[in-house]
């Protein structure tokens, strides 16, 4: 069965260490060390070589958010993303049968993310643009980033949102006071990340953004960052006080955000996904290399739906929305 993967994180080793002497480092995080930062580095055979043990056929390759978008000098950033995204569009063409990319945007200048994503996808063959977190202390619903919005729209390619270390004094307000690897953790992918990701998605509604841009398609991770489980509610307590959207929040986020299975491999949140936004709107995802393409290819094979709507999750719906098959005979 063709499997498809799209939350799988490359970050080159001479683009990290760029970014390391320049970057502000309470605004970006720590990037990874060790084994994590080796297996981002690498987009040739260990990598090809586990996504074969596993049976994935295509990652679709993004930089993860503990490297992503905040660059420390303003203008250095449209020069780096642009040399970043040849980068990786070389490795595509290397591999075209088992890669292709989300373009990485350089966020605090937006007119230029909207130039450089224009350019990534028609010249490079990106299939749309992960955006990690708040950039420049913003979300995207802000007027700011509205071209890079109206660009993904008229390219027809998604933004999938993607979570980053949140501000430093969220940080110190939410989920400080305990030892600092528990503090970490708490704050990013034991908690803080899915949540922040959920406001991200719910000011992008409310602001009325995706009203304007009807036609624009989000994905978010990590199974909907918790978004399954609150589609009543946001219609029981916000839908009535924002009478200048024209459409319910629930209906909003139905229309236009897709999830994935990114890291949640249990059973309970898939149901609750698959209940609350239908087999059409869930991709496979792995977040390869902070999670294990075996253990998401064993969650995938054992999960108890029709094999027609496993061949959905597995690659229809990424292969729909991402227009991949038709990229891979170019």
């Amino acid at each position: 069965m063709r499997i498809v993967a799209l939350e799988e994180h490359v970050f080159l080793n001479s683009f990290a260490d760029e970014l390391d002497r320049v970057r502000d480092r309470g605004r970006t995080g720590t990037f990874p060390t060790g084994l994590k930062r080796d297996l981002l580095g690498d987009v040739g055979q260990s990598r090809l070589d586990s996504m074969d043990e596993a049976g994935i056929t295509v990652q679709v390759l993004s930089v993860p958010g503990s490297g992503a978008a905040l660059y420390a000098q303003r203008e250095g950033g449209i020069d780096y993303a642009r040399r970043y995204n040849d980068a990786i569009a070389e490795h595509v063409r290397r591999h075209p049968d088992r890669f292709r990319a989300f373009a990485h945007l350089p966020l605090l200048t937006p007119d230029a993310a909207a130039t450089e994503l224009e350019r990534a996808v028609r010249d490079l063959g990106c299939c749309g643009t992960m955006i990690s977190g708040m950039n420049d202390e913003k979300f995207l619903d802000d007027a700011a980033f509205d071209p890079v919005l109206a660009a993904a729209e008229a390219l027809d390619v998604p933004i999938y949102i993607h979570p980053a270390l949140p501000p430093a004094d969220v940080r110190a307000r939410y989920y400080d006071g305990f030892a600092p690897p528990l503090a970490h953790a708490f704050a990013t992918s034991g908690w803080g990340w899915h949540a922040e990701t959920a406001v991200h998605v719910v000011r992008l509604v409310l602001s009325g953004a995706l009203d304007r841009h009807p036609r624009l398609k989000i994905i978010v991770g990590h199974m909907g960052e918790g978004l399954t489980t609150m589609l009543a509610r946001f219609d029981a307590w916000l839908t009535p006080r924002a009478p200048h959207l024209s459409r319910s929040v629930s209906q909003t986020i139905l229309d236009q955000v897709t999830i994935t299975t990114s890291g949640f491999f249990s059973l309970p949140p898939f149901m609750a996904a698959l209940l609350a936004f239908g087999v059409d709107r869930i991709l496979f995802s792995v977040d390869y290399p902070f999670e294990s393409n075996r253990q998401a290819r064993d969650f995938l094979d054992a999960l108890p739906i029709a094999p027609s709507d496993l061949e959905k999750i597995a690659h229809g719906n990424a292969d729909r929305l991402l227009r991949l098959t038709s990229l891979e005979r170019r």
